[in-house]
């Protein structure tokens, strides 16, 4: 019997040679989303497959991105979700050119205004304030409203007694904000201290890719800094890295196992057992249970 990847490859072959483009062709229609092909390990499984195991590739159990609505279904309780700052939308500080253009295209395709969706919800009856990155949107990069709407959730949640759980994604500060977009490195880390100073509880979620200026800031101040398997955390890119130190870096340098290992993260947490997880935390740290669990 034929294997997936057989079966990939054979359909693969019809769209890219030219000897099998006769008009007869044109009758035969390949659903786009039949197949999904790992982008780490290469191995071809069914989406239907794919996505009935929460994105998770399961030759090598790579976590593949998800969009913050996928995420959020995932976590919260049904229904519990309330969202912040919901019309807060970018500005174009520098005058960098097309980037009104760029930001009304990713609210369109993404369904939100910026790279990160923040707001209040239960997860299995704990309150929180959850934040979510969504890397489809300019690669979840932080600009002036993604660092304003972190640190208007970590103040609330202050204020309110709440624990934090913010799902970081994300491919560093945003270019086309310059400078200002550097700033809320400081601002979100300020605003993280605010709230540990009040004795609230932050869990940082690591997810592919967590990397630059967003690993260097909020990412990283968690007081329990967790992250999915297999995926992507550093500062700075590997070849810029070897290139500045003159060596070789290890094959599996910036992966989650070995930041594990190295101490930067506590625990890895498989996509199925997080929100378990996260209501363990919270239970374990005292907050009280308002709802029962879907």
């Amino acid at each position: 019997m034929a294997s997936i990847e057989d079966l990939f490859k054979v359909v693969k072959s019809r769209f890219t040679d030219d000897s099998h483009s006769a008009p007869a062709s044109k009758d035969v229609s390949i659903p786009q989303d039949l197949l999904f092909k790992c982008p780490r390990c290469g191995g071809v499984v069914y989406n239907e497959e794919f996505v009935r195991a929460m994105k998770v590739c399961p030759k090598c159990n790579y976590h593949a991105r998800l969009t913050w609505q996928e995420r959020l279904e995932l976590t919260a309780d049904t229904g519990s979700f309330k969202e912040f700052d919901a019309e807060m939308r970018s500005l174009n500080p520098i005058g960098f050119p097309r980037y009104e253009d760029k930001i009304a295209k990713m609210q369109e395709a993404c369904d939100t205004r910026e790279a990160i969706v923040t707001g209040e919800c239960t997860i299995r009856g704990y309150r929180c304030v959850i934040g979510i990155m969504d890397s489809h949107f300019m690669m979840a990069s932080m600009g002036s409203v993604v660092g304003e709407k972190i640190t208007r959730a970590f103040e609330y949640a202050a204020e309110k007694g709440l624990p934090v759980v913010m799902f970081a994604s994300s491919g560093g500060a945003r270019m086309q904000e310059g400078i200002i977009s550097l700033m809320q490195m400081a601002k979100t880390s300020g605003a993280v201290k605010l709230h540990s100073d009040k004795g609230g509880l932050y869990i940082a979620v690591m997810t592919d890719p967590t990397t630059g200026g967003v690993t260097a800031s909020f990412a990283s101040l968690g007081d329990i800094v967790i992250a999915e398997p297999k995926v992507l955390i550093g500062f700075a890119g590997r070849r810029v890295i070897q290139d500045t130190i003159r060596q070789r870096l290890p094959d599996d340098f910036q992966s989650a196992e070995f930041q594990q290992d190295c101490g930067f993260v506590d625990m890895i947490v498989e996509r199925g057992m997080m929100r378990k997880r996260l209501s363990n935390i919270l239970k374990l740290h005292g907050f009280p249970k308002e709802t029962t669990a879907r």
